[in-house]
């Protein structure tokens, strides 16, 4: 006799595509994103669907590396079922491994459009939009040329909830997860799993490193990178508002609005309608358009009190609170890195963000930039980051805490070198060759 199948179960397998030739289009519109009956009932990091993609530099020059998207399930900031992709990737020309180390790259997404994700983004034929993402694929290129396996999830989920707590790190968890479990990338319980990510991506890991011990403690994390992270979203939001990167200031509450019913409250009892408006079509908009179209942008003028009146309001408050990282305690070792001048993230956030982390016990090492700003650090923190996962990985212990203000990180000598090796890389990158620089026989 037979049984029936109850739909609201996940039956699996996967289902695997290979479409390293077909156009991307942007996941709203894409139905790989759309996960298949009974999804809800998988277990968090069960991939749903898999499929080989091509991945290229400003959409135009391939990588040269495998690349396999995951749609796989997760949870939301409330821990409800959610889904997500990641876009995982390991060199060609990787050497074979028994325990590939996992490298989750958070990418400084800083939007609320799914055309800003990097499943899309780092796609060939995606449209070059100036995203930060596009750009972050020669730091990606520098992991996959160690050898590791890297996953970039899609860390806002897929409504792009930007600004939401602990779902970001649910996403990244969960990502590796599927890595491990998609079982084509020499990984499995045995591989060192570490984190990395800057500005938005900072803040995203920095929720993935609060949560691992509790949300997937069976990894073996070893290690996670914060550059710049936003340890403090209202100090973020009053420096930008009325600055160049008051668009930032207007994602951030745009993004909150979707994640908190108070918001929406508080917006629609204290915001004039063309506010409102604005607020609305910023979440449509990728990264750059966003910044531009509201640079300068003083949104306490739309509003019937003043911003500093707003911003104090308990329930405005309480939504900071909720949404502000660094409070918990971390068990793997963390990097912070962050510029003494930084025009976005201040840094006196950052320093009481390290100062509670090691007073809870995490191990930290602190390192301020006086030369570099928020955007030059991403790019010349590189060497430093690499050197040190590249420890992690190996085993070697991050025995205690430690703070140093530099005059720049690209100092001393030893890591001139290493950015010296990690332009060779690039330069591979621009010219479609093999990442690794290995000589097969």
């Amino acid at each position: 006799m037979m049984t029936s199948v109850d739909p609201a179960r996940w039956t699996g397998p996967a289902q695997h595509t290979d479409e390293r030739a077909v156009a991307p289009v942007p996941p709203a519109a894409d139905p790989f994103c759309v996960p298949p009956p009974g999804w809800e009932s998988a277990a968090p990091g069960t991939p749903l669907r898999s499929r080989d993609v091509t991945i290229a530099f400003l959409g135009r020059i391939p990588l040269q590396a495998r690349a396999v998207q995951l749609l796989y399930r997760t949870a939301d900031m409330h821990g409800e079922p959610a889904v997500t992709c990641s876009t995982v990737l390991v060199a060609s020309d990787a050497a074979p491994s028994l325990a590939r180390p996992i490298l989750s790259f958070q990418c400084a997404i800083d939007s609320l459009a799914p055309e800003s994700f990097p499943s899309y983004t780092l796609r060939r034929g995606a449209p070059t939009t100036g995203e930060v993402v596009q750009l972050e694929i020669l730091l990606i290129a520098n992991a996959l040329a160690q050898g590791w396996a890297v996953s970039v999830p899609d860390h806002e989920g897929a409504q792009g909830n930007w600004g939401a707590p602990r779902e970001a790190g649910h996403c990244a968890l969960d990502g590796v997860r599927a890595t491990m479990r998609h079982g084509a990338f020499d990984v499995g319980r045995r591989s060192a799993v570490g984190f990395w990510g800057y500005s938005g991506g900072g803040w995203a890991t920095s929720w993935a490193t609060e949560l691992a011990a509790d949300y997937a403690p069976e990894l073996h994390t070893v290690g996670a990178v914060l550059g710049s992270p936003v340890a403090d979203p209202e100090l973020v939001f009053r420096r930008a508002n009325g600055h160049f990167f008051s668009g930032l200031a207007g994602l951030v509450i745009a993004g909150l609005i979707r994640s908190y019913p108070t918001m929406r409250a508080l917006v629609d009892e204290h915001v004039d309608e063309p506010g409102r408006m604005l607020l609305e079509r910023a979440i449509t908009w990728p990264t750059r358009p966003a910044i531009t179209r509201m640079a300068f942008k003083d949104f306490g003028k739309h509003m019937d009190v003043s911003l500093a009146e707003f911003l104090e309001l308990p329930a405005m408050q309480q939504v900071f609170a909720d949404i502000r990282p660094g409070l918990g305690r971390p068990a793997m070792p963390l990097l912070v890195t962050q510029a003494v001048h930084d025009q976005i993230v201040p840094v006196s956030a950052v320093d009481r963000m390290v100062d509670g982390l090691t007073a809870r016990g995490t191990r930290v090492t602190y390192v301020r930039d006086r030369l570099s700003e928020h955007f030059l650090l991403h790019i010349v923190s590189g060497p430093l980051v690499l050197q040190w996962l590249t420890d992690r990985f190996a085993g070697v212990p991050e025995l205690s805490s430690s703070t140093t203000t530099v005059r720049s990180v690209l100092m001393p000598i030893r890591r001139l070198r290493n950015a010296i090796r990690m332009l060779r890389v690039c330069g591979r990158v621009l010219r479609g060759a093999p990442l690794t620089g290995r000589r097969h026989r």
